[in-house]
């Protein structure tokens, strides 16, 4: 992603100072170590799944991608490439990514555990069906808490350890916020109101956004994990929780975040020859 613009603290800038402590002191993958990480661990497929955030692009402006016709599939295909994708993540993590904390989170991951938990999310990252992780999981958890099952809970930790609710809360916000700013620059669309007023709106909804998030995840945390035992799911939590492994989570978050964002800004500039400003 590029960086952020107008009296913005850039996601890199943040990611930056996550990494630097440890950048420092510690040897830097090949890249070729990078690109083994990115597949053991299931990243890979976690990139390729942010083209299916690209519907919500068309409503943020307060339409709908089946107003492009098929002129809008052909954006995704391009916008979303999964090369341009893998590309920026290697280079992003090239630079962020230590040896020993590669080493860490690969070595987990390729355990027998590792492998079975990375094809289950790979399959639910890939999950088309708008709806169907929400509606499935919401029920796995409705039977849960009908029987006072400690799974709840179980799962509540493990969406904890991943650190990902409040790097969602504030990166969807930078989503939004530099996706209608491009949208604007591109004339696209007319805002209207300045930025500082548009993030103070956003700030308003928080505690709503941040309840969506913390049940969103919970349910698909119900439908990917289901079929893994408690034990299971308890022993993956206790690794997500190790210091190693949330250095991990918190630069992946950060990097998944920062790319989402760049194509969303290809998409705004994009939709400017797609769809005359006044249509819009």
């Amino acid at each position: 992603m590029q960086l952020i613009r107008n009296k913005v603290i850039p996601m890199l800038t943040a990611l930056a100072l996550v990494c630097s402590a440890v950048v420092a002191s510690a040897q830097q993958p090949a890249r070729a170590d990078v690109e083994a990480f990115l597949k053991v661990t299931g990243f890979d497929v976690a990139l390729e799944s942010i083209r299916l955030s690209a519907d919500s692009a068309p409503r943020m402006l307060g339409l709908e991608a089946d107003d492009f016709g098929s002129e809008w599939q052909r954006l995704v295909r391009e916008v979303f490439d999964t090369q341009i994708m893998h590309d920026m993540a290697i280079n992003i993590l090239e630079k962020t990514l230590t040896q020993p904390l590669l080493t860490h989170a690969a070595g987990f991951y390729d355990s027998d555990l590792g492998q079975r938990l990375v094809a289950v999310e790979n399959s639910s990252h890939m999950v088309e069906e708008e709806g169907l992780k929400s509606e499935s999981g919401g029920q796995i958890i409705e039977g849960l808490t009908r029987i006072g099952s400690p799974r709840v809970a179980l799962l509540k930790r493990l969406n904890s350890a991943s650190g990902g609710e409040d790097t969602s809360l504030r990166s969807i916000q930078e989503v939004q916020i530099r996706f209608l700013m491009a949208a604007a620059g591109a004339g696209v669309v007319e805002l209207q109101m300045d930025e500082p007023d548009l993030r103070e709106a956003m700030r308003a909804q928080e505690g709503e956004l941040r309840a969506q998030l913390r049940q969103g995840a919970l349910e698909g945390a119900a439908y990917t994990y289901q079929a893994f035992s408690d034990d299971e799911v308890l022993a993956y939590a206790k690794a997500l929780e190790h210091p190693d492994m949330q250095r991990v989570y918190e630069l992946m978050n950060v990097v998944q975040y920062e790319i989402m964002a760049n194509r969303f800004e290809a998409v705004a500039d994009r939709l400017r020859v797609m769809q005359p400003s006044q249509d819009l």
